[in-house]
């Protein structure tokens, strides 16, 4: 017994043995399988049955860095050609400049068709084509007109004002400041190195020099912008010592400026018809009179008065005025016409014009609450042209003194009150009764409609003949000419289109917007300072 559990002993060992390096082998060959390998052959996760070594993640990487060198190399080709296109541009543009000649119609620029990019010389001119530079664009009514607004040195006189901007400022924007300070310079260029055609002459200074206009010759330029075409410039230079002007136009059809026309202009012999309807109203006439002594017969001497007068009530009156300023100035150039019929502003108009018989002459239709500039006079002169253009200058009207200068006793004098301010006055944009044209235009385009009875209408219909006419109309803010305040009645016997224009234009005439909401307010702000001033009583006296 004994030697038979022995050997079931020993049996058990060796089975156990056993056991353990089967386990030991099946370990190792675990281990074997699953270690990470570090041979360079060894496989990474990638398309089954290949493997990816780092000579081939090296060439993929070249790759990319060569496809990427080649598309900046492509771009950097792409950005030079783009830089020499542009440059080229600006060659081609500056040789568009510089060319000298001009043809027929007096816009320059149009040269040699086979030397300078023809689409670039089709574009620009197309624009100046289309845009209202030369001749004048039918236009349906009085809304489709682009009015201009004048400007100086120093002060932009606008139109579209709103209740926040001013009728006179300094240009306060940058590139404002920029393009009228470019425009003027330009336009000095232009005259002091002139072309061949161009309609002026070398003249010489005082002591033999070259004339040399700068900056502060510069006398009065207009601007409007078409948006679809350009921006139209008309400058003025007048040296003290000489009597023409220098007119230039440029235009920039939304790239540089472009001359378009220089010219002299010599208005020494240039005189004005200065037509006036009138009825009752002597106190006004008298007024009236003053300015006219002052600036026409003191300062221009290039003036005939023509007095269309309604009516017998205050004729002898009006007489007298005129005989008096004839006697104390020596002053002759005057007509006086007498209608015995009711009042009619284009009826006295259309009489006035035909009253005179010396041939062309340069009209202005006037009212005698008018107060006017010799500057005025001038740009009158410049700005009408006989079969080209027609001045329909807009007018600074002057708001109710009593209510302006309220704070004060009594208003101060009417030369005081000239000023372009917010609170004094607005731009007269709705009115064109003041007009400055040709005897010649006048009658052929038929003159007033007389149809038109009583107030207002009559400017506008004749306004509108021009606009559907060939004829250029200059419409912009002057600041040599007001419109005097004084009370307005609306007639019962008006149309209803009539009255409504006559109450909107009392209504406009009286104050600013902020003064006519002090006096809507009024009861308010008074019932506001009686509780303020009790506040203050009641504090004091606690």
């Amino acid at each position: 017994m004994p030697r038979r559990g022995l050997i079931l002993q020993t049996r058990t060992h060796w089975l156990l043995l056993g056991l353990a390096l089967l386990c030991s082998l099946i370990l190792f060959l675990y281990l074997l399988e699953c270690a990470p390998q570090t041979d360079g052959n060894a496989s990474l996760p990638g398309i089954v049955g290949e493997n990816y070594g780092k000579e081939y993640y090296q060439a993929l990487l070249q790759e990319q860095e060569e496809h990427y060198q080649t598309r900046a190399t492509s771009l950097k080709r792409q950005i030079a050609q783009l830089k020499q296109e542009l440059q080229e541009m600006s060659e081609k543009m500056r040789s568009l400049q510089e060319r000298k000649n001009v043809g027929a119609n007096g816009i320059g620029y149009q040269g040699n068709k086979e030397q300078a990019p023809s689409d670039l010389l089709e574009f620009l001119h197309s624009q100046i084509d289309k845009a209202e530079v030369s001749i004048g664009a039918k236009l349906p009514s009085e809304y489709g007109v682009i009015p201009f607004e004048s400007f100086t040195l120093m002060k932009v006189f606008q139109l579209e004002m709103g209740l926040t901007r001013h009728p006179e400022e300094k240009p306060v924007r940058k590139d404002k400041r920029d393009e009228l300070i470019e425009v003027i310079e330009a336009g000095l260029e232009v005259i002091n190195n002139p072309d061949e055609d161009d309609e002026q002459e070398d003249e010489d200074g005082p002591l033999g020099e070259k004339l040399v206009f700068n900056e502060n010759d510069f006398i009065e330029g207009y601007y409007r912008t078409e948006r679809d075409k350009g921006t139209l410039y008309e400058l003025f230079f007048k040296k003290a010592d000489l009597t023409e002007y220098r007119h230039v136009t440029l235009f920039r059809p939304f790239g540089p400026l472009m001359k378009v026309k220089s010219e002299m202009i010599d208005i020494t012999r240039s005189i004005i018809n200065i037509i006036v309807p009138l009825a009752e109203r002597t106190e006004a006439f008298a007024q009236f009179m003053q300015n006219f002594r002052d600036v026409c017969i003191h300062q221009d001497k290039r003036i005939h008065l023509t007095v269309v007068y309604f009516g017998k009530e205050g004729l002898s009156k009006v007489k007298s005025i005129l005989e008096s300023v004839t006697s104390e100035s020596n002053f002759h150039n005057y007509t006086l016409v007498s209608l015995n019929e009711e009042f009619n502003r284009g009826r006295g108009l259309n009489v006035g014009a035909r009253a005179w018989d010396k041939g062309e002459v340069l009209m202005f239709f006037c009212d005698v609450d008018i107060y006017f500039s010799a500057e005025f006079l001038n740009s009158c002169r410049l700005n009408a042209e006989p079969g080209k253009k027609v001045f329909y200058p807009v007018v600074f009207s002057l708001y109710n003194p009593a209510i302006v200068y309220a704070n004060l006793d009594v208003p101060p004098p009417v030369e005081q009150q000239l000023v372009h301010k917010k609170d004094s006055g607005f731009w007269r944009d709705f009115g064109f009764g003041m007009t400055c044209q040709y005897r010649s235009d006048f009658l052929t385009i038929g003159g007033f409609d007389m149809e038109v009875k009583g107030w207002g209408g009559e400017d506008v219909h004749l306004y509108r003949k021009y606009l559907h006419g060939d004829l250029i109309v200059i419409r912009t803010p002057v600041p040599g000419l007001f419109h005097l305040w004084h009370e307005k009645r609306c007639a019962d016997e008006l149309t209803p289109e009539q009255y409504r224009m006559c109450i909107q234009s009392k209504a406009m005439n009286e104050a600013s917007h902020s003064h006519l909401g002090m006096l809507v307010f009024r009861e308010e702000i008074e019932t506001h300072l009686h509780k303020q001033a009790y506040r203050t009583n009641s504090e004091s006296v606690g």
